[in-house]
């Protein structure tokens, strides 16, 4: 009863949210290196698909290399626990007119063993987790800025 309340107050004030399933027309500029590439792909598909240049805005992406970061040692010394973190700077265009830009952080704790192949598995798992983790902050304030300039 409470969520039918809800939503017929949110119905009644022209409440629309942001993620309604339209797709927004912002080209994504290549990003530079195999996690460029995917934060890319991410980027896209939180837009609905590639658009073209054409596209009406263009979002432009620099992003860092991983930083890495021991967080816990055994007691003979050796690391058992690291973080990966990755910065991103990005500048939303329409034309040559700059809506926004900013930059975001994200960072992700994995496992270090030993064994070199499930050493590589836990870090390039949690390299993927923070590309996606990035993807989903520069998305929503893009689509937060697109739908502002569209009211306006």
């Amino acid at each position: 009863m409470k969520k039918l309340v809800l939503f017929l107050l949110l119905a009644a004030c022209s409440f629309k949210p942001i993620f309604s399933g339209n797709s927004t027309d912002v080209y994504v500029a290549p990003i530079s290196g195999i996690n460029g590439i995917e934060l890319r792909n991410s980027l896209n598909a939180q837009f609905g698909g590639m658009h073209e240049e054409n596209a009406k805005y263009t979002l432009n992406v620099n992003l860092q290399e991983p930083i890495t970061q021991y967080k816990a040692f055994e007691r003979a010394g050796d690391a058992v626990w690291q973080e990966v973190k990755l910065n991103a700077s990005y500048t939303l265009k329409q034309g040559n007119k700059t809506i926004a830009t900013g930059s975001e952080s994200a960072a992700e704790s994995y496992t270090f063993v030993r064994y070199l192949v499930a050493s590589n598995a836990s870090y390039n798992n949690a390299v993927m987790n923070t590309i996606h983790q990035l993807s989903d902050k520069i998305s929503m304030r893009v689509i937060a800025e697109t739908q502002k300039n569209e009211n306006k």
